[in-house]
């Protein structure tokens, strides 16, 4: 098998469950409801945990170890895409982000439960179940919100349009592409994100939400290619604090 085609796919997908995870941890203490807090406060636990996993695999194939790949690098050399990084803003926006991410990231672990490299089979086993939790709360307050007042449907509308360039980006093609679909480790981006459009049309046609037609949203690429914006190095440099100040502690 490819290792680099392998290790590209592993770096993309574990930065980008450390950094939203790290985004939604940021709602500790301010969501809107309680129930929120708890939930957000959830799921960037689950994101966190599957990075590791993925960072763990990545040892396995002769990469650093887990902590050093978290806390160590630069915003250049991170793969995640750019729509993890961006700040918080509006619980609305953070939804919208939720729903658009995790519909791609649950699709994702379904599609690689079936890999033929046996590692992430196993991962995206476990990772998918934990993932409908993170799916079904995004569909029910995407669908509840998005046909209740005027105010809720017309934010809602908003982060979408702003949102979905970069959720776009999400599917950034793998310079590995070809490899990893004829080895049969993953079926590709473009199979992922045609599945996504339809799971995203269909939970919006249950709104008053409307969306762009595609072909006229321009994608958001080069955060897996180390182009991010000026939000992450910053959330890099909180993230990685402690560790640096002795990397050397147990905990």
């Amino acid at each position: 098998m490819n290792q680099e085609a392998i290790k590209e796919l592993l770096y993309k997908m574990a930065d980008d469950q450390l950094i939203l995870g790290h985004r939604n941890s940021e709602w500790t203490g301010f969501g809107p409801l309680l129930e929120e807090d708890i939930a957000f406060s959830s799921m960037a636990q689950d994101k966190v945990g599957h990075s590791l996993a993925l960072y763990t695999i990545l040892n396995d194939l002769g990469e650093q170890d887990p902590d050093t790949i978290a806390f160590t690098r630069n915003a250049d050399q991170f793969h995640n895409t750019v729509l993890t990084e961006l700040p918080n803003a509006e619980y609305d926006f953070s939804l919208i982000r939720h729903f658009l991410y995790d519909t791609a990231e649950a699709l994702r672990f379904e599609m690689l439960s079936h890999s033929s490299f046996e590692p992430l089979a196993l991962v995206a086993t476990k990772v998918r179940g934990e993932l409908r939790y993170h799916t079904m709360h995004a569909n029910t307050w995407v669908k509840q919100l998005g046909a209740a007042t005027e105010e809720s449907i017309g934010r809602l509308q908003q982060s979408l349009e702003l949102a979905l360039p970069y959720a776009l980006g999400i599917f950034e093609p793998s310079p590995y592409e070809s490899d990893l679909i004829k080895e049969a480790i993953f079926e590709g981006e473009k199979a992922l994100e045609e599945k996504w459009k339809k799971k995203v049309e269909e939970v919006i046609a249950q709104t008053q939400l409307h969306l762009p037609k595609w072909e006229t949203i321009a994608p958001h690429y080069g955060g897996r290619t180390g182009k991010h914006t000026e939000y992450l190095q910053p959330l890099l440099d909180e993230m990685s604090e402690v560790f640096k100040i002795d990397p050397t502690a147990e905990w």
